[in-house]
């Protein structure tokens, strides 16, 4: 059923288990997991094989051998989500792997080396530091083959600390938080990383500069959430600084790979797969995009895609999605007035909006998939109700062309609780709270709850009687866990570990280990505030995020990055 995987003998090779911490669905779908899988694999001296979480109760073994977790001396894990940091715990325990770092070497014969990537571990890794030997910050591409060496060559010979020492002497992008120490202030936040003596203070971020051949899928099977859909990237981070977004940020600078490179990733579709799947259409110019969609006609592939910029759908782009027989497509307003969309840098008034809804409708879309959040800085229920008259403005105007055409398109609302992410400007911000907080505020949980419950019952209540439109919105107390996981530090580790022994809660895990969660997600800030994340350099003046915070707060915008001549985050040299 699953084609592009890897069966090899053991003899004479490394072995390397690649985790992904959730279901083989879910991890299938993820091109970072498949990309790091198949880089392992090319290697005549690696034998790669994956693990996926199991069942409750049942032993992790890996899916091409059906080998245990602790017949491998090394344990790569990608992880790209918060919430399956849990999940890392319980693997582990389940494999009969000591999960904390600092214990394996004294509990542990023949220890393995656990290796942590993937883009949540970038934004912040520090909740499951404690559990980690080495993380891989950033890219994979740069770093992997050159690291995979290296523990080859020494792993035998040194002990973990020596070995730890000498991979960051040796690499940029390498993270061994055995040799920091996090520092806490009497306010219960982290207040500084302090390395041990000549280990650098912080650990750049790795990135790809360039591509002759855009990222793509390495392996297909009906089984993956996207069943049999041909994945291939456009480029990577994005250009728009929308003030919410952390793929904005964490890997700038933005690259938008050349058509032609595009077009390459996808020549190496299956000819018998006839379904490709874009990543990155909300960066993408309109001449990329027509380039692009003119090959994926000529051969005669249907497109799919998570969402689209409401201000980027052209002719090109809708003749393909009428001959792809596309009929869902979602665009993102994200926030609710044309005020919020200001406040959060989108770049989208109500005319792209209604605009984009009005073509899709004509192109044969026949449900259209709104994304909002609530719960952004400075937002009120003024906001809410524009939000309100926008989705019955776009209801009027698809109805009228849906009853030329004989069917309706239905209207899938998806109203989601915001969670201020590490390295954007809006890190700075209270979970929950409109207002902005003084260093030496600190809100409620119950008070940011409140608030969202008002807000998606306000929203809920005002869109009961729109026709064919439905409602659909995340749980308050699911993004509360969610803000804590990005936004903690190492506490949290023994949390995660209480959680996974015990089957606790999240907060009864704190209560035990003497913690708030108000100490992570809902003190005051300001300019020279400190955070746990701040131990990865990804380049970007932290002061440049504070005046974006400022701005947003004032509604300010700011101009989409260009490389060419943007200096303005520090990313690309000097301010």
């Amino acid at each position: 059923m699953e084609r592009g995987g890897y069966l090899k003998k053991w003899k004479g090779k490394i072995p390397i288990a690649l985790i992904y911490p959730n279901s083989y669905a879910v991890g299938m779908s993820s091109l970072g997991l498949q990309l790091v899988y198949s880089l392992l694999n090319r290697r005549d001296d690696v034998i790669c094989e994956r693990f996926f979480l199991p069942e409750e109760s049942e032993r992790p073994v890996s899916l091409e051998s059906g080998r245990p977790l602790n017949d491998f001396p090394y344990i790569f894990i990608s992880v790209s989500f918060e919430h399956d940091y849990l999940h890392i715990v319980k693997i582990l325990l389940a494999g009969g792997i000591e999960p904390f770092a600092g214990k394996r070497e004294e509990r542990q014969e023949g220890r393995p080396l656990v290796v942590c990537g993937g883009v949540a571990t970038f934004m912040n890794p520090e909740p499951i530091a404690p559990f980690v030997d080495f993380f891989l910050v950033g890219e994979a591409e740069p770093i992997l083959d050159d690291f995979v060496d290296f523990l080859a060559e020494n792993s035998g010979t040194s002990t973990p600390r020596q070995l730890s020492l000498e991979a960051v002497h040796k690499f940029e992008g390498v993270y061994a938080p055995g040799l920091y120490t996090p520092v806490y202030d009497k306010k219960g936040s982290c207040s500084a990383m302090v390395p041990e003596p000549g280990v650098p203070a912080r650990v750049k971020r790795l990135s790809l500069a360039k591509c002759e051949r855009a990222g793509h899928s390495e392996l297909l099977t009906p089984l993956a959430e996207f069943s049999n859909l041909y994945l291939t990237e456009l480029g990577r981070g994005c250009s728009r600084g929308c003030r919410f977004c952390a793929a904005g940020f964490i890997y700038r600078p933005p690259r938008l790979w050349d058509a032609d490179a595009v077009i390459e990733g996808l020549k190496e579709r299956p000819t018998e797969v006839s379904r490709v799947g874009l990543l990155g259409m909300e960066m993408a110019g309109g001449t990329t995009l027509d380039h692009i969609s003119g090959y994926i006609l000529e051969s005669g592939c249907a497109l799919s895609f998570s969402s689209l910029r409401a201000d980027r759908i052209n002719d090109g782009l809708l003749n393909l999605l009428s001959k792809s027989d596309l009929k869902s497509v979602a665009i993102a307003p994200d926030g609710a007035s044309e005020r919020l969309r200001r406040v959060i840098n989108k770049g989208l008034d109500r005319g792209d909006l209604l605009t984009a809804a009005g073509r899709l409708a004509e192109a044969g879309i026949f449900k259209l998939k709104l994304y909002v959040m609530v719960g952004l800085p400075t937002e009120t229920c003024e906001d809410l109700q524009e939000f309100i008259d926008l989705v019955a403005a776009i209801k009027q105007k698809i109805d009228a062309i849906g009853k030329k055409r004989g069917r309706l398109t239905e209207i899938y609302l998806s109203v989601n609780c915001f969670v201020p992410k590490p390295w954007t400007p809006f890190q700075y911000h209270p979970f929950g709270i409109g207002r902005q907080l003084e260093n030496d505020e600190m809100g409620t949980v119950k008070e940011a709850l409140t608030n969202f419950r008002e807000k998606i019952s306000y929203l809920k209540k005002g869109l009961k009687d729109v026709a064919n439109v439905h409602f659909q919105a995340d749980k308050p107390e699911n993004a509360l866990f969610q803000a804590l996981l990005s936004r903690g530090d190492r506490r949290l580790a023994d949390v995660l570990f209480d959680m996974a022994v015990t089957n606790m809660s999240w907060k009864a895990g704190l209560k035990k280990n003497e913690l708030r969660a108000e100490w992570f997600i809902s003190a005051g800030s300001d300019a020279k505030r400190y955070f746990p994340w701040y131990i990865i350099d990804h380049g970007i003046e932290h002061d440049y995020l504070w005046q974006e915070y400022l701005k947003g707060l004032r509604s300010a915008s700011t101009e989409p990055c260009d490389t060419s001549i943007c200096r303005r985050c520090g990313v690309c040299g000097e301010r």
